[in-house]
């Protein structure tokens, strides 16, 4: 492990910060044998790319790395601190030193890439087209979102995973069993399950509530002995309200979501509150509403889609503090409408199923497009019937493959709005037993 301090007074995930790929725990999808980033390291070929992953699973960490490993100067950027002109100078750096660079353009990491607006990430452009940087990007939120198109192309897009039980207790290990100071106070883990529930799969997190809960006990304590009681009662004593980088962000937002899914305006109005109030990006908090008003209400009010819309443009163009008000509106209706989850249901059924094998059933004869007249003379479009031309615009016809006849992807909800789709569907498919 990277130890390069025994001195307290500097943060532990800081002490150990891994200093090469065999150090680095978690995310073997990446960067374990014969991995996609592995191959790009050990062939010195790598190119521009963004890290897209919950906070504290090693992605700055894993871009010094490459650039150490590379032997690639490095520059690092924070999209919350620098602008326009900072991306402008490292360019003009990098140009400067094009003529005396041996192994391959710089290395210029941007954390929470999300952040920079079109101007910011307009600057990059021409830079990472022409190789002179090497951009490597790390984001929280999804990059199809939050990164312009021309430059979203010219990266990959790579995911990181919370950290499994596993890379937790192999983290933890390496800290007891490399970190001087914890060595020098003797620590012994007791029982790790609640640091690693409040860990929530953050290996910075977990670093930090085991450095502490370590620090919270008396200087000259011979032993230290760390139970499931002693992570819980430091913690209490510890961890902000709020941090929207920080410990409970995504506590707050998961609150959030679950208080609207369960209709409970109260419960919703008070954690946005705390969001606002913690100077959470209202956008972030529109786009999270959008996307329940798809996977929660969904069908049992279709307007909910439209009114979050709205509410997501609405917000962009009006800005804090009066955001606030249409941030409300679009909550409280979200959590006093009627709920269903059909429509997920149905989608993540139909890709299960398509997903389960390798065959793909052609489309029926009669679906098939027929805009020549070989293919209509093969048969495409025969017998299809256009249900326009047919009483109440329906006509009974297969619309599935053979080998999926009679599949029924979609299930109505028990709700009003459904309740006459499904009366509907009753009249028009007795096949399905709607």
């Amino acid at each position: 492990m990277g130890i390069s301090n025994d001195n307290p007074m500097i943060p532990l995930p800081e002490r150990l910060r891994p200093r090469s790929l065999d150090e680095y725990v978690g995310q073997k999808h990446l960067v374990g044998k014969g991995a996609v980033l592995r191959k790009m390291i050990e062939t010195g070929n790598i190119s521009s790319f963004i890290l897209w992953g919950p906070p504290g699973v090693g992605k700055t960490t894993l871009a010094r790395i490459i650039a150490n490993q590379l032997d690639r100067e490095f520059f690092t950027l924070s999209a919350i601190s620098s602008g326009v002109k900072d991306v402008r100078e490292v360019i003009d750096r990098a140009n400067k030193g094009k003529m005396f660079a041996t192994k391959g353009s710089p290395i210029l990491f941007i954390d929470e890439i999300h952040r920079f607006n079109k101007a910011q990430q307009d600057a990059l452009l021409g830079a990472v087209e022409s190789g002179t940087i090497t951009l490597i990007g790390a984001t929280t939120e999804n990059p199809s979102f939050e990164v312009i198109t021309p430059l979203l192309s010219r990266c990959q897009v790579y995911v990181l995973k919370s950290m499994e039980i596993s890379d937790l207790e192999e983290l933890l290990n390496r800290a007891l069993s490399e970190d001087p100071y914890l060595k020098s106070r003797s620590v012994r883990v007791k029982e790790k399950e609640a640091l690693f529930r409040f860990s929530g799969g953050d290996a910075r997190k977990l670093l930090n509530i085991l450095d502490i809960t370590v620090q919270s006990f008396p200087s000259d304590a011979k032993e230290i002995t760390i139970d499931n009681q002693t992570v819980t009662n430091c913690l209490q004593e510890n961890i902000a309200l709020y941090d929207k980088n920080g410990e409970q962000h995504y506590d707050i937002i998961s609150a959030f979501i679950k208080s609207m899914r369960g209709s409970d305006p109260n419960g919703a109005i008070y954690w946005m509150a705390r969001m606002l109030a913690g100077g959470e990006d209202p956008l972030f908090i529109a786009r999270r509403m959008l996307i329940l008003a798809s996977e929660d209400v969904g069908l049992a009010n279709p307007n909910a889609a439209l009114l979050a819309e709205s509410c997501f443009s609405a917000v962009h163009q009006v800005g804090m503090p009066e955001a606030r008000i249409i941030l409300a509106e679009t909550c409280i209706y979200l959590a006093t409408s009627p709920k269903s989850n059909s429509a997920i249901m149905a989608i993540d059924e139909a890709l299960a199923r398509v997903n389960s094998t390798n065959d793909a059933p052609p489309v029926p004869l009669h679906l098939r497009n027929a805009p020549t007249k070989l293919m209509k003379e093969l048969g495409y479009a025969k017998d299809y019937k256009y249900a326009h031309s047919f009483e109440g615009n329906f006509v009974d016809q297969e619309f599935l493959p053979d080998a999926l006849k009679n599949t029924k992807f979609y299930d109505p909800g028990n709700n009003a709005k459904e309740a006459d789709i499904r009366r509907r569907l009753q009249s028009l498919w007795k096949k399905y037993n709607y």
